[in-house]
């Protein structure tokens, strides 16, 4: 058994069964490795972007982490965007870096980098195997620290070397570390200030914003009027009817501060403070108001379920939940565009569907209209770099393969990672990818006025994609993907209600 091998099975028995792969020379054991060792489930993708918002879309769903096998640093850099999405969700993932043998690197051959250096912002844990022997039980730690609560990103560097010289065999799994229960003199401090007369709410995030979390959430919102609030970009959130609902802190500062100023009390639930996307001439970065006192329930390595749980008990918060959104249904209208899109998917969605939205300005109409459709799981762009939606797709879809996946994307953003079509084709995914077709980076036309920026034709040029036009349907056909296009609410009622009753990965651009 060589390094490879024994890594390849220690992953497999730690219960890592997926890696998302893009593979060079570096990497040739462990590729050879997947065919003598059983357990792995290898998914190309034809650019790191892929593999990486893959295995975020992964981790989220199946709340453990898969493996990506990335070639040297400039494989790892051209993942970088989705991983730090993924670090901003928490999500638990074990990247593979392959780096030259030990003994070539003095030579600084050309694809020679800084891995460490590439791998730091994104990774809660990094380290290089130094022998053979070795790289069983370090992947060991790498699967442990990953899967430490709240989840976060391991890096394991592996010279060629390590991979291809014999080892002693695989290493048993470590112990994974439970999340940490809130001492309950932090729950009865925040019990006292939510029993107060103050204007309260409660910021929800992680495993407060599943459907357990979040009826203990209603339970106390129902005794103390506490108001129930998310991020603008959660992580997953379980959505619809029969199910508590919260309201979203929104996009712009403006509408963010205006929702959040009569607020006295904040409370954190496996959350942060708010604060704004970007500075903008004259407006504070701090959404709250300037007198809003700050309570922390639960830090992101706490078990924020339990805390809500145990907080709603000592409150005698009332057995019933108060503020579960109803089944309610509205008619599209006439007019397509994102909203009318939201209400005939909010009709049409099955239920148990997962939504993942990188539609940025074209999402919020979905979103709106989704709040009240069948019960489903909606995930978010949490780090802000386009390019997740149809990668993450990809994930979601290898993870939950009995469930329909919905992804969202803007023209703009999926051209980012377009490549996730042919892995979603090549693997036989359930995926209906929804392109919202409107040619241009509509989100920044709205920066642009918002900084207080004047721009000219180049400036708007460089906003627009309109020459030439991008071809979604024939870009998605060359991989693979059955796809069609919608100019109508009429046809993309249609065209939708085939993809849903159909299994299979499918594209609909959607003229708006």
């Amino acid at each position: 058994m060589n390094g490879a091998e024994s890594l390849v099975e220690s992953l497999s028995g730690a219960g890592v069964e997926v890696c998302f792969t893009n593979p060079g020379t570096s990497e040739m054991h462990f590729v050879a490795a997947l065919d003598r060792v059983p357990g792995m489930r290898a998914i190309l993708g034809l650019f790191e972007g892929v593999v990486t918002g893959a295995a975020d879309g992964y981790g989220r769903m199946a709340e453990k982490p898969a493996a990506t096998l990335l070639h040297l640093g400039p494989g790892l850099a051209n993942g970088l965007a989705n991983l730090h999405n993924a670090r901003r969700a928490s999500t638990p993932i074990v990247n593979i870096v392959g780096d030259h043998a030990t003994d070539h690197a003095r030579y600084d051959a050309p694809l020679t980098s800084d891995i460490r250096g590439f791998a730091a912002p994104v990774s809660s844990w990094i380290h290089t195997s130094t022998s053979a022997r070795e790289v069983a039980a370090d992947a060991m730690r790498a699967v442990a620290a990953s899967r430490a609560a709240p989840g976060q990103i391991s890096t394991l560097i592996l010279p060629a070397d390590t991979a291809w010289d014999p080892a002693a065999g695989p290493a048993a799994p470590l112990p994974v570390a439970e999340p940490v229960i809130p001492d309950s003199r932090t729950i009865e401090a925040v019990a006292q200030t939510l029993r107060g007369d103050r204007r309260k709410a409660l910021l929800l995030r992680g495993t407060a914003l599943r459907r357990e979390g979040l009826e203990a959430a209603g339970r106390i919102a129902a005794k103390t009027g506490a108001r129930l609030l998310c991020d603008t970009f959660p992580p997953r959130i379980e959505r619809g009817a029969g199910l508590v609902a919260v309201e979203r802190i929104p996009y712009f500062a403006e509408q963010a501060t205006e929702s959040l100023a009569t607020i006295d009390d904040l409370v954190l639930v496996g959350s942060k403070p708010p604060v704004s996307f970007f500075a903008y001439p004259g407006r504070e970065s701090w959404l709250s108001p300037p007198d809003c006192a700050f309570h922390v329930l639960a830090h992101p390595h706490e078990d924020a379920r339990v805390a809500l749980e145990q907080l709603a008990d000592v409150l005698d918060a009332p057995a019933e939940a108060k503020g579960h959104a109803s089944l309610q249904l509205d008619a599209p209208g006439d007019t397509l565009d994102p909203f009318s899109v939201g209400r005939v998917l909010a009709g049409l969605l099955p239920e148990g569907a997962i939504v993942v939205d990188d539609g940025a300005t074209s999402g919020i109409g979905v979103y709106l209209a989704l709040g009240t459709a069948a019960p489903h799981d909606h995930l978010m762009l949490t780090g802000g770099s386009i390019g997740i939606g149809l990668p993450m797709g990809v994930g979601t879809a290898v993870a939950c393969p009995d469930r329909k996946t919905i992804v969202l994307s803007g023209d703009g953003s999926g051209m980012y990672t377009a490549q996730a079509l042919w892995t979603q084709a090549r693997e036989r995914l359930d995926v209906v990818n929804l392109v919202f077709a409107n040619r241009s980076y509509a989100i920044l036309n709205l920066e642009m006025q918002r900084v207080g920026a004047e721009p000219g034709d180049k400036a708007r040029s460089m906003l627009s994609l309109e020459d030439p036009e991008l071809d979604w349907v024939g870009l998605s056909r060359s991989m693979g993907v059955e796809a069609s296009r919608a100019e109508t609410v009429a046809a993309f009622r249609d065209q939708l209600a085939s993809a849903l009753n159909t299994r299979g990965p499918r594209l609909i651009e959607i003229a708006i």
